[in-house]
């Protein structure tokens, strides 16, 4: 169940609070280590006051720093009319000022850490250079450094804080990148951690060793191991945050993409990211999006014209149009239909007439088939086009059979003569470039079409020609041949055949 906004803005509130907290706790612990162990100190000019003074001074500005950073932090983020505050609490979709508040919210409190540093450079740098000016270099360096630590870790957690309140303001929009850092920020920020700040500290070594400060061999080794594992070790946990900021939705947009490439386009995924990052996962439920829309219109276009000229559309250039092919054809229309159009409402006589269509495509399909169209109350069915059937009679034989079978249970409530033919038809694309359809025209359909209008005289309700049970193979043996009838618009007889247990 989704959380409700109260509950993200409480949880993103204490994540926030806890990233400023440890971003400060792992810069004062920089500075400490720098200033006792790597910062060289001239000789003689450097007690064991001057080092009390600093770090009394160094504590009391952190805890001054720490709740003045927290309340802060937590006014650029949550206060004010385009705060997070507002409208989650109201549950409701941010405006895009309120979204471009989120989303450069991490920058916002790196800029307001090193507001809060900056003073702490000035302050200490001024401090110690009237012990002497070369200490007080020294010393603003290192605190200096401290803020840069800060400010890079500052930036990272705040990103992964964000995250639940970011995908909240872009659940339905993209992000607007316009003053929001991005993935090339978050990884320069990682570097100047893991190795600028480090470095850093060695050249500042190797500067004070061209001065009167002498620099044992040993201060030299200190220097080193101190300097070491802060770069292994901050350094490679601010790359990790750099790596799973980035890596983690990449993720998620791959496993999102193996659904999709399932047939699922349903999935979406969460805008967490503001930077590129942020561009992917929208792009991805664009796609997405387009996708479904795609699959809904191709389901809908294989509604309207079947699913076989539907797939051949989509793969092939539809082309005005058409070529010669041996179908076979079933045609069913309605006994009745006047009578009954007349003494129901139209309502009910379109349910009728659904309930009636059903049946009638179940009936085709299941043999291989597919209605072309429906006509008022009657339906065209097609065997062997678009697509090639070898035993295209004896499936729209064996339909006719099984449709007839249905609607003399009462299925549908409603009755219908079946006929059903076989020849040569021109099937393709008919109409305007603008407007067309794909329909078979012929002297099979036309047969086929009279022989339906012969069969509501029938007990049967069911007439197929004979050059139709001639190629039916096995089918035909559930047939018998019954006279000859010259069917309207044909100069020919028709050889007519029945079902076998209705002859």
């Amino acid at each position: 169940m989704p959380r409700s906004g109260a509950s993200v803005s409480r949880r993103t509130r204490w994540l926030m609070i806890g990233a400023i907290v440890l971003a400060n706790a792992i810069g004062t612990l920089v500075v400490v280590a720098f200033a006792l162990l790597v910062l060289p100190k001239p000789d003689g000019e450097v007690d064991g006051g001057v080092l009390a003074l600093n770090l009394g001074l160094a504590g009391l500005y952190v805890l001054i720093a720490i709740p003045v950073g927290v309340v802060w932090g937590r006014r650029l983020v949550e206060g004010g009319r385009d705060g997070t505050g507002a409208w989650l609490a109201a549950e409701r979709d941010p405006d895009a000022a309120q979204r471009a508040r989120v989303l450069r919210a991490p920058l916002r409190i790196t800029l307001m850490q090193l507001a809060l540093w900056i003073p702490a450079v000035v302050a200490f740098s001024a401090i110690d250079a009237i012990v002497s000016p070369l200490l007080g270099l020294g010393v603003g360096l290192t605190v200096a450094l401290g803020a840069l630590t800060v400010a890079s870790f500052s930036h990272g957690l705040a990103e992964l804080a964000l995250r639940p309140v970011v995908a909240r303001a872009l659940q339905h929009h993209a992000p607007e990148r316009r003053g929001v850092p991005g993935v090339a920020t978050r990884w320069l920020l990682g570097w100047t951690l893991g190795t600028a700040v480090p470095v850093f500290g060695l050249v500042l070594t190797g500067i004070v060793a061209f001065t009167n400060v002498d620099i044992t061999t040993t201060r030299l080794a200190i220097v080193i191991v101190v300097l070491g594992p802060i770069a292994l070790g901050f350094g490679a946990l601010v790359t990790l945050l750099a790596v799973y900021a980035t890596v983690q939705p990449i993720l998620v947009i791959r496993r999102a993409l193996r659904r999709v490439e399932e047939g699922d386009y349903t999935v979406e995924v969460a805008v967490t990211d503001g930077s590129e990052i942020g561009e992917l996962q929208s792009g991805f439920n664009a796609m997405a999006a387009g996708l479904r829309e795609r699959e809904r219109m191709r389901d809908l276009f294989g509604r309207q014209v079947g699913a076989d000229v539907a797939r051949q559309a989509l793969e092939q250039e539809v082309r005005l149009g058409g070529e010669t092919r041996e179908v076979a054809v079933l045609f069913v229309d309605v006994v009745g239909s006047t009578a009954l159009a007349a003494r129901r409402p139209p309502e009910e006589v379109v349910a009728l007439l659904n309930r009636f269509f059903a049946d009638v495509v179940d009936a085709v399909e299941g043999s291989g088939g597919w209605v072309n169209k429906f006509q008022g109350d009657a339906a065209l069915a097609i065997f062997g086009a678009p697509l090639e059937l070898d035993d295209k009679e004896a499936r729209a034989l064996r339909a006719a059979r099984e449709l007839r079978a249905r609607l003399a249970v009462g299925s549908a409530g409603l009755d219908a003569g079946i006929g059903v033919s076989s020849g040569l038809a021109v099937a393709g694309h008919v109409g305007a470039e603008r407007r067309f359809e794909y329909t078979v025209i012929g002297d099979a359909v036309n047969e086929a079409a009279r022989l339906s209008e012969l069969a509501k005289r029938e007990p049967g309700r069911v007439l197929a020609s004979g050059a139709a049970v001639a190629r039916a193979g096995e089918e035909a043996v559930a047939w018998a041949l019954d006279g000859e009838v010259t069917v309207r618009g044909r100069s020919e007889p028709t050889r007519l055949a029945r079902p076998a247990a209705a002859g």
